[in-house]
């Protein structure tokens, strides 16, 4: 692990796919560094910004003062905040806005925005022409961590989560820790679940640091950027071997077969956020470890305390409404988790876990095995 960054620094961190590589830029107040880095990495070209209105009213007019200072026309394409804006519809609508913008080949998209932002207008993107260049400008801490980096872009289906998308990178990633300050305490735990993902699933110095040093990640201070920048490089590794997730990059799905089912359960809504259906999903990940005789208990333990310790739900009983049907039925959850992107003809895979920091894909897990095991996590709800 580096040393923790001082605040007057910022990082880059590379994500090194040959032709197709591109910068993670992390530090406080790089946005101000937008239009400059445009300019520099694709002279003329216009832009459209994609954007919600929450982010809009705190963070649009300086995106806007960056490009224009460095004489680059912009339109801006603003949409409702949630997973709401994450479906046909909402495609539909920022793409007709994008051709009615007449954005052309040469041009760019920036995904000014987290997670649901980022993974609309990069879809839009991707398939618009057959493919814009897109910039991610991720205002969350979960966007900043995760869904900006890696090329994932996509929206939901009834069905289940960004089961319609595409692989779209990035061209340029600008990481402002400063947009973080504005950000409402439970979307910042939501993005944290993804920062303590990378620890649990592939460094145990780095969880370590985590139980030691959330606190001040949470308050802004050092240790923000760094475990920000420990996470990009963490994911930028991972992509740089895997790019379209046919090994190593499955792992980075930690928690997120039994989240996906429980977001789903809970309506895509603000009951359950994507980084606290992580959350649930890692310890639930954890425990059917411990059935399985991967890991002892008090290494499950360990997952559990520390994301209950920061305030993230470690349980199913911690969701809101956790009575309703969905939740507390475990065939309705084996249904939701059958429509998995990681699924395989028909089979499930987890990543579970052998060690907090040593995570493993595991193809075929028996699927009344699993079934068993959520009924009798979901029989203390009853």
């Amino acid at each position: 692990m580096t040393a923790p960054l001082k605040r007057s620094d910022s990082v880059t961190v590379n994500v090194a796919l040959g032709e197709r590589a591109y910068d993670i830029v992390i530090g406080r107040d790089v946005l101000q560094s937008l239009g400059p880095r445009i300019a520099a990495l694709r002279p003329g070209a216009r832009t459209a910004i994609v954007t919600d209105r929450n982010v809009a009213k705190h963070w649009l007019e300086k995106t806007e003062v960056s490009l224009s200072q460095s004489g680059i026309a912009a339109t801006r394409i603003i949409v409702e905040e949630g997973e709401g804006s994450k479906t046909y519809a909402g495609l539909e609508r920022v793409s007709e806005a994008l051709i009615s913008a007449k954005v052309e080949r040469n041009d760019l998209v920036i995904a000014l925005g987290g997670g649901v932002v980022g993974d609309l207008a990069g879809f839009a993107a991707a398939i618009l022409r057959r493919g814009v260049d897109l910039v991610q400008v991720p205002t969350s801490l979960l966007a900043q961590v995760d869904s900006s980096v890696g090329g994932k872009t996509g929206i939901n289906s009834p069905q289940g989560k960004n089961l319609l998308g595409a692989f779209h990178q990035p061209v340029m990633v600008i990481a402002d820790t400063a947009v973080l300050d504005t950000l409402p305490p439970r979307q910042f735990r939501a993005g944290y679940a993804e920062v303590a993902k990378y620890g649990v699933l592939g460094d145990e110095g780095f969880f370590s640091w985590l139980e030691a040093n959330h606190a001040d990640v949470f308050a802004g201070g050092r240790a923000r950027e760094h475990a920000i920048a420990t996470s990009c490089r963490a994911k930028a590794a991972i992509v740089a071997r895997d790019e379209r997730e046919t090994g190593d990059r499955a792992l980075l799905n930690l928690g997120h077969t039994f989240g996906h089912a429980l977001e789903a359960a809970t309506g895509f809504s603000d009951r359950l956020f994507h980084g606290e259906g992580v959350a649930v999903g890692m310890v639930l990940a954890a425990e059917l470890s411990t059935e399985l005789g991967m890991i002892g208990q008090s290494e499950a333990d360990r997952v559990r305390r520390h994301l209950a310790e920061v305030g993230l739900p470690s349980h199913v009983q911690d969701i809101a409404g956790c009575a309703q049907e969905g939740l507390g039925d475990a065939d309705a959850l084996m249904a939701l988790m059958a429509q998995d992107k990681k699924v395989r003809r028909g089979r499930l895979t987890f990543i579970l876990l052998k060690a907090v920091g040593r995570a493993v894909v595991a193809p075929d897990v028996e699927p009344s095995l699993v079934r068993d095991f959520l009924q009798t996590k979901l029989r203390k709800m009853k």
